[in-house]
C-alpha cells in the first residue's frame, strides 16, 4: 500500500476515533427504588378489610413458615438458650431482629355482636326464575331453545341490547336450526311477560308499555298512557304537556292520571330489591362516640394473628451450626437456603401488616380529630378537608393517605362513610368561615325537595336562594353540585300540580 493511501486509512481512523469520543458522555443520576418490602406494604396498606384476609390466606398457603395463631412459646431444654453463629458469618440476630415481638401480631378488634355476619340464605337467580316460568308457556322444543338464548342474553339490569339477527346465528350455528327474526320476536313477546313484567325488553319505551299492557284494563289512565308511549314518548320524556294535552285531546286530570300510572312502572326489571344482608359494606374502622370521648378500632375480626413457625424455626438453628458433612452438607445448605429465604418472606409480611395497622390507624385518627364535629354530631356539621392536611399533619405523602383513603370504610354513630366522604373542598361564608360543598349539595337537595313542582327552580333562582342563607357562590358553581347530584335541570323537573 502507497504511503498516500495508508495515510488516508489512518486518518479515516483518526476521524472515526475522534467521533465516537465526542460522543461518550457520563451522567450522574439520583434514582429512588423501592425495596420488596416496601412494595408489599404499598400493596398491603392499599387493601381494604375482606381483601386482605384473602391475601393472608394467599401467604399462608405459600409459607409454611407462616402460621396462623398466637405464637406458643416453649421453655425445654431442647429449647438452647442461645444460638451460636455459623462458620459462613450466619447472624441468627439480624435474622431475628427484635425478639419474640416479631412473630406474633394482633390488631386491636371489636368483639361486639354487631361486626358479626349473619349468614346469607340461598336465593334463586333472575335467570333461574324466568327459566322456572318456562315451563307454563308451552313452547315447542324449538322455542325453547330461543328463550334460553334471550334468558342468557339478558344484561344485570334486566335489558336485552343484543340484535335479534345475533341470536339467530348463535342458534344456527350451535344447533343447526334455520329462524328468522320473526321467531326470536314471537318467543320474545312471551319471555316479556312473565315475572318481573319488561323482562329482556330493547328500550326503555318497550319495557314501559309491556307493564302498561299486562295492567287490568279497567286501571285509571291505562289508556291514555299506553297512548303516550306509543305516540307521543319523546315529548312525555321532555315533559312537554301543553303539546301532549293537545295531540291527544285530554285534561290535566287524565294526564296527570296517565304520567303517574306510567312513573309507578319499573324502569329496570332485572335489579331485585337486595335483603338487608346482601347489601353491606364490611367496614375498616369503627368510631364510637361516647361520654365525649371517641373510640377507634381497626377492623380485624376475621384477621388471623399471625407467627413464624418455632418448628421451622429450630430446624433452621440446626441447619446453621455448620456439622455436616459431604453431600448431606450440600443438601442442608439448599434446605437451609430456601427455609432462611421463606423466614424473610413471612418475618417481612407480619411486619407490613403491622405498618399497615399502625398507618391506618394514624390516618384514621387524624380525621376524626379534623371531622370531630361530625362524628360527634352527624350531618350538617361536615368541615372543608383535603389530603394534604392529613398528610402534613403526620409527616406522611399524600400518596400513603390516598391509598389508605381508597375503598375503605368507617361505621360510626350515624351510619357507614367511605373516607373519602370526610374530604372535600370549602365554600365560603359571609362571616368569612368554609363550609363544605357536600353541606352545600345537602342544601341545595333540600331546596329542590321543597320546591314548587309546577314552577321548579333555575340554578340562577338557587344561587340567589343560597346566597340569602350567605353562601357566597357562583351559578356555574350550583349547576355542577346539582349534576353531581344527579338532579335534572329545572324543566326536567316540572310535574303536574292539579289545583
Amino acid at each position: 500500500m502507497s504511503f498516500a493511501a495508508t495515510f488516508q486509512v489512518l486518518n479515516a481512523r483518526r476521524v472515526t476515533t475522534h467521533w465516537t469520543m465526542l460522543n461518550l458522555k457520563q451522567e450522574l443520576r439520583l434514582q429512588q427504588k423501592l425495596s420488596p418490602q416496601q412494595i408489599q406494604y404499598i400493596k398491603l396498606l392499599q387493601l381494604p378489610t375482606l381483601a386482605l384476609e384473602q391475601r393472608i390466606q394467599q401467604e399462608l398457603e405459600v409459607n409454611p413458615l407462616l402460621e396462623e395463631g398466637a405464637a406458643i412459646e416453649e421453655t425445654s431444654e431442647a429449647d438452647p438458650p442461645e444460638v451460636q453463629e455459623a462458620d459462613d458469618d450466619y447472624d441468627w440476630e439480624e435474622l431475628l431482629p427484635g425478639g419474640d415481638d416479631l412473630y406474633g401480631y394482633k390488631a386491636r378488634v371489636d368483639t361486639s355482636e354487631e361486626w358479626r355476619e349473619i349468614p346469607l340464605v340461598a336465593q334463586e337467580s333472575l335467570a333461574d326464575h324466568l327459566r322456572a316460568q318456562k315451563a307454563f308457556l308451552s313452547l315447542t322444543e324449538r322455542d325453547t331453545l330461543i328463550a334460553e338464548q334471550i334468558i342468557g342474553s339478558i344484561d344485570e339490569d334486566g335489558y336485552l341490547r343484543r340484535e335479534l339477527v345475533s341470536i339467530v346465528d348463535d342458534i344456527m350455528f350451535n344447533h343447526g336450526l334455520e329462524l328468522s327474526e320473526d321467531d326470536v320476536l314471537r318467543v320474545l313477546h312471551d319471555v316479556q311477560r312473565l315475572d318481573p313484567v319488561g323482562i329482556a325488553a330493547r328500550s326503555l319505551k318497550e319495557c314501559l308499555y309491556v307493564q302498561l299492557e299486562m295492567a287490568s284494563e279497567g286501571t285509571p289512565g291505562r289508556s291514555v298512557a299506553l297512548k303516550i308511549l306509543d305516540q307521543m314518548f319523546e315529548a312525555f320524556t321532555r315533559k312537554r304537556f301543553a303539546q301532549i294535552k293537545g295531540r291527544l285531546g285530554v285534561d290535566d286530570i287524565e294526564l296527570k292520571t296517565a304520567f303517574d300510572l306510567i312513573q309507578r312502572c319499573n324502569p329496570k326489571p332485572g335489579e331485585g330489591a337486595f335483603s338487608a344482608q346482601e347489601n353491606y359494606i364490611t367496614p375498616d374502622f369503627l368510631v364510637r362516640y361516647e361520654d365525649d370521648d371517641f373510640t377507634i378500632y381497626l377492623n380485624g375480626k376475621n384477621t388471623p394473628q399471625l407467627h413464624v413457625s418455632r418448628a421451622y424455626r429450630k430446624m433452621l438453628e440446626q441447619l446453621s451450626d455448620g456439622q455436616q458433612k459431604g453431600p448431606a452438607r450440600a443438601v442442608d445448605q439448599e434446605t437451609r437456603k430456601f427455609l432462611r429465604n421463606k423466614f424473610d418472606a413471612a418475618r417481612w409480611f407480619i411486619d407490613s401488616i403491622r405498618q399497615r395497622h399502625n398507618t391506618l390507624l394514624a390516618v384514621m385518627q387524624e380525621i376524626v380529630s379534623q371531622q370531630e364535629a361530625f362524628f360527634a354530631f352527624g350531618k350538617g356539621h361536615l368541615r372543608p378537608l383535603i389530603l394534604k392536611d392529613i398528610a402534613d399533619r403526620l409527616g406522611m405523602d399524600i400518596s400513603t393517605i390516598s391509598r389508605v383513603v381508597s375503598g375503605k370504610y368507617v361505621q360510626c354513630n350515624f351510619g357507614v362513610y367511605e373516607l373519602k366522604y370526610f374530604f372535600s373542598e370549602g365554600v365560603a361564608t359571609e362571616s368569612g368561615d368554609s363550609v363544605s360543598n357536600k353541606e352545600v349539595k345537602a342544601i341545595i337537595a333540600s331546596i329542590i325537595n321543597e320546591e314548587d313542582k309546577a314552577a321548579p327552580l333555575s340554578d340562577q333562582r338557587m344561587t340567589a336562594k343560597l346566597r340569602e342563607r350567605g353562601f357566597q357562590i357562583a351559578r356555574r358553581t350550583v349547576t355542577k353540585y346539582r349534576e353531581q347530584l344527579g338532579i335534572p335541570v329545572a324543566r326536567l323537573r316540572r310535574e303536574i300540580v292539579l289545583t
